[in-house]
């Protein structure tokens, strides 16, 4: 069975664009990416899948179930973490903690504490006392403490530092460990590159494309990296040139004979082609 199983689904807000015959299979216990600047659709299509907002047409299923029907069956077995988690303000942390696992009518207490003391959150303080990384880490444990069988994370280190980044990653290596499928999706394509088997690129609310991260990172475009004399101009096949006192680097998806020709003309005197990063190969597929 697959965790998330998405067809043709589409959301627009008024004559606003959201997501358009979006369709995307995430297997059980996978670790999946979803990329995307701010405002391709990341967002929308997260809360549509959890009954959030309703889509105007195409289907969805999350654990085998329809999310226009068993929206509830979901969420009990789903963790959640929204990119912008808001709480009551008077109230202490563990009374949130203790809401949210009472709403799926669980005691969560035990593995509450467990993920409190991993994330260094006091749970006898006062939301309003709380930094924006902090209440970053309540709506973390919310996500993760019913133990469910999917996590759906939007956004999730924003506001966590480096430490607390490394951290939340290894619980969340843990869980995938254990068979939970995780969705994330993110902005920081090292967070997916490091962390992710699989993923798939949003541009303007439609998947352009999803593959292996490993086959997304052996792209045929190379990073290319000349010293020397020389002029070079964007073209097709050439694109991101830039360029410093005697060097030029630029990301190049041509063939190699005819970059190697061009380079010949020029007055070089070193040379390196290596693969791009995951943020590079990124930006090749938006432009």
């Amino acid at each position: 069975m697959n965790a998330i199983e998405i067809s043709n689904l589409t959301k627009y807000y008024g004559k606003s664009r959201g997501i358009t015959d979006l369709s995307l299979t995430v297997k059980e216990g996978e670790f999946f990416g979803f990329i995307g600047p701010n405002g391709a659709g990341k967002s929308t299509t997260i809360r549509t899948l959890l009954g959030l907002i309703s889509p105007d047409s195409g289907s969805a299923q999350v654990l085998g179930m329809d999310i226009r029907t068993s929206r509830e069956a979901i969420l009990s077995r789903v963790g959640y973490l929204p990119s912008e988690a808001v709480f009551y303000t008077g109230t202490k942390v563990k009374d949130i903690l203790k809401l949210s696992a009472d709403l799926r009518k669980q005691d969560c207490s035990e593995e509450a504490a467990i993920l409190c003391d991993r994330l260094q959150l006091n749970p006898s303080r006062k939301v309003s006392e709380l930094s924006f990384g902090n209440r970053k880490k309540v709506g973390i444990v919310c996500a993760l403490q019913h133990s469910p069988d999917l996590l759906i994370l939007d956004e999730p280190t924003s506001g966590l530092d480096p430490l607390m980044q490394r951290e939340f990653f290894n619980l969340l290596e843990e869980r995938n460990r254990q068979g939970t499928t995780i969705f994330i999706s993110s902005h920081i394509l090292t967070e997916i590159q490091h962390n992710c088997s699989r993923a798939a690129i949003i541009r303007e609310g439609r998947i352009i494309t999803c593959d292996s991260v490993e086959t997304l990172s052996r792209t045929n475009v190379k990073r290319v990296t000349v010293c020397g004399r020389m002029h070079i101009e964007e073209s097709d096949t050439i694109r991101n040139v830039e360029a410093v006192t005697g060097t030029v680097s630029f990301l190049y998806s041509g063939d190699i004979k005819q970059l190697l020709s061009m380079l010949n003309k020029e007055d070089i005197t070193d040379l390196s082609i290596s693969n791009p990063d995951l943020e590079e190969i990124f930006m090749h597929y938006y432009e």
